[in-house]
């Protein structure tokens, strides 16, 4: 299953992304799938309508579900 996904596009199954930090601000909604996030030891449990936010260079980290996770997401880049 993981192949034929990855195969179509989709390689965020079942990973984890360890502690790592972005240079912009994130706000993201679920689409499809679930996930993870982990940020300040609060991990949160995100499915499809779930809106999340990750400030510029927050430490945070992700868990993919067995389906993979789509989410929309709007960077926001500061000086």
């Amino acid at each position: 299953f993981e192949l034929a996904q990855q195969a179509g596009g989709q390689d965020k199954i079942n990973e984890v992304l360890e502690p790592h930090r972005h240079p912009f601000a994130v706000k993201a909604l679920m689409v499809a799938g679930e996930m993870w996030l982990t940020r300040d030891e609060n991990t949160q449990h995100l499915r499809a309508g779930d809106a999340f936010e990750i400030p510029r260079n927050a430490l945070h980290s992700e868990r993919y579900g067995p389906e993979g996770a789509t989410f929309w997401v709007a960077r926001r880049h500061t000086p």
